[in-house]
């Protein structure tokens, strides 16, 4: 079986290399070992995965082809009290994340996890998609004129929007 070692030597060079000198005989040899990091650490965070005891688990080899993989394993999660800004009452409200993947730590998907952010997100979505419907219809920014400007119309249309959602 051939060495990590060598195969990753294949693929890309070391960008550190170790050397040391040994007395052989009547010379000296330069030998190079790998240059290898283990890291150790609880990087669950506050995962439902119940965790093995310190001796029984093993090292794993981590790089970009499985990373996403490992992480889906380890499940690791957050589960935090933050101050609720979106109400703005002083309250505080419950927030739990969890990250299957590299992507899961981009900010559209944390706040897909949150839901009074989701439902924000979601309704900037459709303010976006509006505007681009409005750049491509003279007659829908027109009928959008009319209702801003008439009270009556825009608490009906208001209303027409809750009970929509609702639905």
């Amino acid at each position: 079986m051939e060495s990590i070692y060598n195969k990753l030597e294949r693929a890309r060079k070391p960008r550190v290399h170790i050397k040391y000198e040994l007395e052989m005989g009547s010379g000296k040899v330069t030998k190079e070992i790998p240059f290898v990091v283990g890291v150790l650490g609880d990087f669950s965070g506050d995962s439902a995965n119940d965790l093995r005891p310190l001796r029984e688990r093993k090292f794993v080899q981590i790089d970009r082809d499985n990373f996403d993989e490992v992480m889906k394993k380890i499940a690791p999660a957050v589960n935090l009290q933050v101050k609720n800004t979106i109400q703005n009452d002083g309250t505080e409200m419950r927030v739990n994340l969890k990250f299957e993947s590299i992507e899961d730590f981009e900010p559209a998907r944390v706040a897909a996890q949150v839901p009074a952010l989701n439902h924000l997100l979601n309704t900037r979505n459709k303010l976006r998609d509006l505007l681009t419907k409005i750049d491509r219809s003279d007659e829908l920014e027109e009928l959008l004129e009319q209702i801003l400007q008439d009270n009556a119309a825009l608490q009906k249309f208001a209303e027409d929007l809750k009970n929509k959602e609702t639905v």
